[in-house]
C-alpha cells in the first residue's frame, strides 16, 4: 500500500485543498497521515476527517518585529527534529505541503529523509515559507500561470487548485431550509475566513437594514465574533464558521462577499458565483490578497472592494453592483481554464511516487 503525508497549517486555506486531494486517494487504497501543529485549525478539520493526524513542534515566520522572533526559531529547530524522526517511522511514498508555517519543519525533515517532495502555492506569489521550502522541493505546483515566473528552475507546474468534490455538490434547497430563508428573495453570502474578518463584520451590521431590502444574508462571522444583538433577526442567519453546511449555504447564495485567499476565490469561481473580493490590506498581511484579488478583477472575475475604502454605503453599493453585474460574471467565470487541479496534482504525486 502507497503511503503519503500531507502538511500544511495555519489557516483553512492552507488546510482545504488537501482534503479534496485525500478523498480521491483514500479512495484509491492509499495510506494517509497528516502533520501539523498541535494548536491550528488543521487538527480539527483533519481530525474530522479520520485522517491520522500527528502536531510538532513549529514557529511562526514572521516579517515584523516581534519578541517571538527569538523564540520561535528554536521551535522551527524541535520542529524540524521531530517530523524527521515521524517520517522515519511512518516511511511515506512521498510529502505533500500546502504551505504555512508550519510546513517548513516538515519539509526539511523530508528532504533529510529523501523522501520525494511537492509543494503547492495556492496564491500570485509565494509565501514566506513556501519561499524557504521551494528549493529542497521534487516538484512545486501553483495555481496562477503569473506564479511561475517567481520561481526558478524548471520543477513548476501550472495545475490550478484542488477542489473539494463536496463543494460543487450543495444543495441550494438545504442552505435555504437551514437558514430558514425562502426562494423569492436573492441570497447575500459574507464570509469573513476561517479567522473572521471584523471590518467586514462591523460594515455588514452597520449596513443590515439596507441591505435587509434587497437580501437574506448568510453572515459567516468567524469563531467567537457573533453578534447577539442581531441573532434572530429575521432574514439575517449568522454562523461562526462552518464545514459540512457550506456547499449548500454556497448553492443556496446568489452573490458572495469574501476575503481574497486564493482557496475561497477559485471555489467561488469553480461554482461561477458572483463575488465581491475584499482583500487584506498590506498592513496585516504580505500583500498576496491584494494580488489574488487584482488578477480576479482583471480576468472578469470578480469586483473588487479595498479595505481602506470600506464603509457601510460603500458596501450595500459595492453589492448592489455585484448583483447587478451577476450574468457578465457568471460568463466570463464559466469560461475560465485551469480551475480544479486535482487530476493534474493526483497524476503527479502517482508518478513521483513511483520513482521514490
Amino acid at each position: 500500500m502507497k503511503k503519503i503525508v500531507f502538511t500544511g497549517g495555519g489557516s483553512a486555506g492552507h488546510v482545504t485543498p488537501n482534503l479534496a486531494l485525500m478523498a480521491r486517494l483514500k479512495a484509491a487504497g492509499w495510506d494517509i497521515a497528516y502533520i501539523g501543529s498541535k494548536d491550528g485549525i488543521e487538527k480539527e478539520i483533519v481530525e474530522h476527517e479520520g485522517v491520522p493526524f500527528h502536531p510538532i513542534s513549529s514557529g511562526k515566520l514572521r516579517r515584523y518585529v516581534d519578541v517571538k522572533n527569538f523564540t520561535d526559531p528554536l521551535n522551527v529547530l524541535k520542529g524540524v527534529g521531530q517530523a524527521y524522526r515521524l517520517l522515519r517511522c511512518l516511511k511515506p511514498d512521498i510529502v505533500f505541503s500546502k504551505g504555512g508555517f508550519v510546513s517548513v519543519p516538515v519539509i526539511i525533515g523530508s528532504w533529510l529523509n529523501r523522501i520525494p517532495i511537492i509543494i503547492h502555492e495556492s496564491d500570485y506569489t509565494p509565501g514566506l515559507a513556501n519561499k524557504i521550502s521551494i528549493p529542497l522541493a521534487t516538484r512545486v505546483c501553483v495555481t496562477f500561470p503569473e506564479t511561475m515566473r517567481h520561481v526558478r528552475g524548471d520543477k513548476t507546474v501550472c495545475t490550478g487548485l484542488p477542489i473539494r468534490e463536496q463543494i460543487v455538490q450543495g444543495k441550494a434547497l438545504n442552505g435555504l431550509s437551514l437558514c430558514d430563508f425562502h426562494q423569492q428573495k436573492p441570497v447575500l453570502l459574507v464570509i469573513g475566513g476561517s479567522l473572521g474578518a471584523k471590518k467586514i463584520n462591523e460594515a455588514l451590521w452597520a449596513s443590515l437594514g439596507m441591505l435587509l431590502e434587497k437580501f437574506q444574508i448568510i453572515h459567516i462571522c468567524g469563531k467567537g465574533n457573533t453578534n447577539a444583538e442581531h441573532e434572530g433577526r429575521r432574514g439575517y442567519k449568522q454562523f461562526e464558521y462552518v464545514q459540512e453546511q457550506l456547499p449548500d449555504l454556497l448553492a443556496a447564495s446568489n452573490v458572495v462577499v469574501s476575503r481574497a485567499g486564493s482557496t475561497s476565490i477559485f471555489e467561488l469561481l469553480a461554482l461561477c458565483k458572483p463575488m465581491l473580493l475584499i482583500p487584506l490590506t498590506r498592513q496585516v498581511s504580505r500583500g498576496d490578497q491584494l494580488l489574488n484579488a487584482e488578477s480576479f478583477r482583471k480576468q472578469g472575475f470578480a469586483r473588487v472592494l479595498f479595505e481602506e475604502e470600506l464603509t457601510p454605503e460603500s458596501l450595500v453599493r459595492e453589492v448592489l453592483e455585484t448583483m447587478k453585474s451577476g450574468e457578465k460574471l457568471k460568463q466570463r467565470m464559466s469560461s475560465a481554464r485551469s480551475i480544479n487541479g486535482t487530476d493534474a496534482i493526483l497524476r503527479l504525486i502517482e508518478q513521483l511516487s513511483i520513482r521514490a
